[in-house]
């Protein structure tokens, strides 16, 4: 099934959660100097028009990145969201909000010349779109039309000394939570060291609980969870939070970003809360 197209929700309280993760994850992998392979699994457009008729359709970044963008003028540069704002508004035309990026653009902005990025998207508008996205490393990424997660099986190992993979599905499909785990399996195994980004949603239905067990009980040692809650699960409203999986995060990145999340919650929603804990691996 190829009907999701993240225009519809680019810039909610989601994208902010997992995009603020991300590029804290990339900078803290920055501050060594060896090669990373930067994978990105499900890589929608890449850039989207917050006036664009899917993305005005449901407005979900009025909930969201509008609401950080309001308060910028109050955060200080050197604050993790403060900078990550800063980030944004590099692609702005002027003073107002008027263009959010995907994850392939904070992955492709940090790029070094040693660094690789591969970009994985399926829908096929939704990769049109990213061909025509451009990078100023444009010689080190690749777009590949084709399934991320079966693809990534197929990238590992790959030549870098790193590995950075951001895992993101819509999860339309209730397969994809499993498919999912049975990747991370499959690249903790080719790739012990690996460090991998996984998003899902909180959904009344907490289909991503089976996830997280099949998780535990496969024995992957050293991952972190963050949950971003802002508002009680109703079912007849989807998704209330956001969650990310962290296997292998660089040293404090944890301590580091249960403080920014923290800070964020209620920024995004009165009564929005956060919480973390390390998933141990163990069954």
């Amino acid at each position: 099934m190829l009907a999701y197209q993240h225009a519809y929700h680019a810039g909610n309280f989601a994208d902010v959660h997992k995009h603020l993760g991300l590029r804290r994850l990339i900078q803290a992998m920055m501050g060594k100097s060896s090669a990373i392979s930067f994978v990105d699994t499900h890589a929608g457009r890449g850039l989207y028009p917050l006036a664009a008729a899917e993305t005005q359709k449901l407005g979900e970044y009025h909930q969201g990145v509008e609401r950080l963008w309001q308060r910028r003028r109050g955060l200080s540069a050197d604050s993790p969201i403060g900078e990550w704002l800063a980030a944004l508004a590099t692609l702005q035309a002027g003073a107002e909000l008027s263009r959010y990026p995907g994850s392939p653009w904070w992955l492709g902005s940090a790029l070094r010349p040693q660094d690789r990025l591969t970009l994985f998207e399926l829908h096929p508008a939704e990769h049109r779109h990213l061909v025509d996205q451009a990078f100023s490393a444009e010689s080190a990424v690749q777009r590949r039309h084709a399934d991320g997660l079966k693809g990534l099986s197929k990238l590992v190992p790959v030549s870098t000394p790193r590995l950075c993979v951001l895992i993101d599905p819509s999860y339309e499909r209730k397969a994809e939570y499993e498919e999912v785990a049975e990747t991370l399996r499959q690249v903790s195994r080719k790739v012990r060291h690996a460090v991998v980004l996984v998003w899902y949603p909180l959904l009344p239905a907490d289909r991503h609980r089976r996830m997280l067990e099949t998780l535990r009980a496969a024995g992957i040692p050293k991952l972190w969870r963050s949950e971003l809650q802002i508002r009680e699960p109703i079912a007849d409203r989807g998704m209330y939070g956001s969650g990310l999986l962290v296997m292998n995060p660089p040293w404090q990145l944890d301590r580091e970003l249960d403080q920014v999340f923290s800070a964020l919650a209620p920024m995004l929603a009165e009564g929005a809360t956060h919480r973390s804990e390390w998933w141990t691996g163990e069954a």
